[in-house]
């Protein structure tokens, strides 16, 4: 599970990286959390387009969005088939620009955080996906989900999952 991730970089490098046109201006963040505002890399046009949306993926079909636990993560074994996830795997998917994620590890109360990143502290990308969710009055919402799967050997001393990690060379296969 990914609860908590980081985005230190600059906007510039993430520009650089992502090959997005716009001139996307976001403070750095030691420490981005569900429901709040996350950057996205998604196809605008054919090309790569930056977005600022929700995380807490809120599927279209939903009447509304009710609070409480979003939905924030989407287990890669199972995105096919839950119908929360399905619409947005075929047909929304999105790069989450990060440098860094979180997890946890300890009993209850007593957990320690474990920052886990690049060797180099750089940037790269969890896989995503996206949906906009429309209000009865009109008012839209963009939210967004990450994608998990099991943990590597790197990570499964801490946790048992993490984000789907996208390599640069692989962006656009996703």
């Amino acid at each position: 599970m990914c609860g908590l991730y980081s985005l230190r970089r600059s906007p510039e490098e993430a520009r650089r990286l992502f090959a997005y046109g716009e001139d996307a201006v976001f403070p750095p963040r030691p420490r981005v959390a569900p429901g709040q505002p996350i950057a996205i890399v998604r196809l605008e046009n054919g090309k790569p387009g930056f977005a600022l949306v929700r995380w807490g993926l809120i599927p279209s079909w939903t009447k509304d969005p009710k609070p409480g636990k979003p939905l924030i993560n989407a287990r890669a074994e199972t995105v096919n088939q839950k119908a929360s996830f399905r619409n947005a795997m075929r047909r929304w998917r999105c790069l989450v620009p990060a440098d860094g994620f979180y997890e946890w590890q300890g009993a209850r109360g007593r957990k320690q955080a474990f920052h886990i990143q690049r060797p180099d502290g750089g940037l790269f990308a969890f896989a995503g996906l996206w949906e906009t969710w429309m209000s009865a009055d009109g008012s839209e919402i963009d939210s967004a989900a990450i994608v998990t799967t099991a943990a590597n050997a790197t990570v499964a001393r801490v946790h048992d999952r993490m984000p789907v990690v996208i390599p640069p060379g692989r962006f656009a296969d996703w």
